[in-house]
Protein backbone atom coordinates (compact mmCIF):
# COMPACT_ATOMS: atom_id res chain seq x y z
CA UNK A 1 0.00 0.00 0.00
CA UNK A 2 1.17 3.97 -0.86
CA UNK A 3 0.01 6.70 0.07
CA UNK A 4 -1.69 9.20 -2.31
CA UNK A 5 -0.83 13.49 -3.02
CA UNK A 6 -4.08 15.82 -2.75
CA UNK A 7 -4.11 19.28 -3.35
CA UNK A 8 -6.47 21.59 -0.73
CA UNK A 9 -8.86 22.43 -3.05
CA UNK A 10 -9.27 18.56 -3.26
CA UNK A 11 -8.91 17.78 0.33
CA UNK A 12 -11.58 20.41 1.01
CA UNK A 13 -13.76 19.12 -1.33
CA UNK A 14 -12.85 15.10 0.46
CA UNK A 15 -13.38 16.40 3.76
CA UNK A 16 -17.26 17.66 2.44
CA UNK A 17 -18.23 13.97 1.12
CA UNK A 18 -17.15 12.29 4.24
CA UNK A 19 -15.42 11.66 7.60
CA UNK A 20 -11.86 12.11 7.79
CA UNK A 21 -8.93 11.72 10.13
CA UNK A 22 -6.48 15.19 9.56
CA UNK A 23 -3.34 15.15 10.92
CA UNK A 24 -0.53 17.67 11.25
CA UNK A 25 3.05 17.37 11.72
CA UNK A 26 4.28 20.65 12.29
CA UNK A 27 5.81 21.91 15.76
CA UNK A 28 3.44 22.94 18.87
CA UNK A 29 4.25 26.91 18.28
CA UNK A 30 3.36 26.36 14.27
CA UNK A 31 -0.08 23.90 14.86
CA UNK A 32 -1.04 26.55 17.97
CA UNK A 33 -0.56 29.77 15.52
CA UNK A 34 -2.77 28.17 12.98
CA UNK A 35 -4.11 24.55 11.65
CA UNK A 36 -6.40 23.06 9.54
CA UNK A 37 -10.17 23.04 11.42
CA UNK A 38 -10.29 19.54 13.31
CA UNK A 39 -6.27 18.93 12.74
CA UNK A 40 -4.87 16.41 15.38
CA UNK A 41 -1.09 17.12 16.26
CA UNK A 42 1.16 13.74 15.84
CA UNK A 43 4.37 13.84 16.79
CA UNK A 44 6.82 10.87 18.42
CA UNK A 45 5.42 11.08 21.74
CA UNK A 46 1.77 10.45 20.77
CA UNK A 47 1.86 8.43 17.57
CA UNK A 48 1.89 4.94 19.11
CA UNK A 49 -1.86 6.31 20.90
CA UNK A 50 -3.31 7.79 17.86
CA UNK A 51 -2.08 4.23 15.30
CA UNK A 52 -3.79 2.04 18.29
CA UNK A 53 -7.07 4.55 18.90
CA UNK A 54 -7.86 5.59 14.76
CA UNK A 55 -10.13 4.26 12.62
CA UNK A 56 -8.01 2.64 9.83
CA UNK A 57 -10.43 2.70 7.31
CA UNK A 58 -11.39 6.16 7.81
CA UNK A 59 -9.11 8.52 5.23
CA UNK A 60 -6.14 9.96 6.57
CA UNK A 61 -4.79 13.19 5.37
CA UNK A 62 -0.78 14.35 6.96
CA UNK A 63 -0.30 18.28 6.45
CA UNK A 64 2.99 19.44 7.18
CA UNK A 65 4.42 23.15 6.65
CA UNK A 66 5.26 22.59 2.19
CA UNK A 67 3.64 18.88 1.46
CA UNK A 68 7.43 17.38 2.44
CA UNK A 69 7.64 16.33 5.53
CA UNK A 70 3.76 14.87 4.69
CA UNK A 71 4.90 12.56 2.06
CA UNK A 72 7.19 10.17 4.38
CA UNK A 73 4.39 10.48 7.39
CA UNK A 74 1.92 9.49 4.56
CA UNK A 75 4.00 6.51 3.52
CA UNK A 76 4.78 5.56 7.30
CA UNK A 77 0.87 5.76 8.21
CA UNK A 78 0.47 3.40 4.96
CA UNK A 79 2.12 1.24 6.23
CA UNK A 80 0.91 1.14 9.52
CA UNK A 81 -2.54 -0.16 7.62
CA UNK A 82 -4.40 3.01 6.88
CA UNK A 83 -6.03 2.29 3.66
CA UNK A 84 -6.24 5.49 2.65
CA UNK A 85 -3.41 7.94 3.10
CA UNK A 86 -2.65 11.24 1.46
CA UNK A 87 -0.03 13.77 1.74
CA UNK A 88 -1.57 17.21 1.52
CA UNK A 89 0.43 19.34 -1.07
CA UNK A 90 1.80 22.43 -0.56
CA UNK A 91 0.99 21.74 3.12
CA UNK A 92 -0.42 24.49 5.37
CA UNK A 93 0.95 27.45 3.51
CA UNK A 94 -1.54 26.30 0.86
CA UNK A 95 -4.15 25.75 2.78
CA UNK A 96 -7.08 28.80 2.12
CA UNK A 97 -8.93 28.77 4.95
CA UNK A 98 -6.59 30.36 7.55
Amino acid sequence: MTFKHINATDCQKLMSEKSVTIVDIRDPQSFAAGHIVGAIRIDNDNVQQFLNDTDKQTPLIVCCYHGNSSQQAADFFSQQGFTEAYSLDGGYTDWPDK
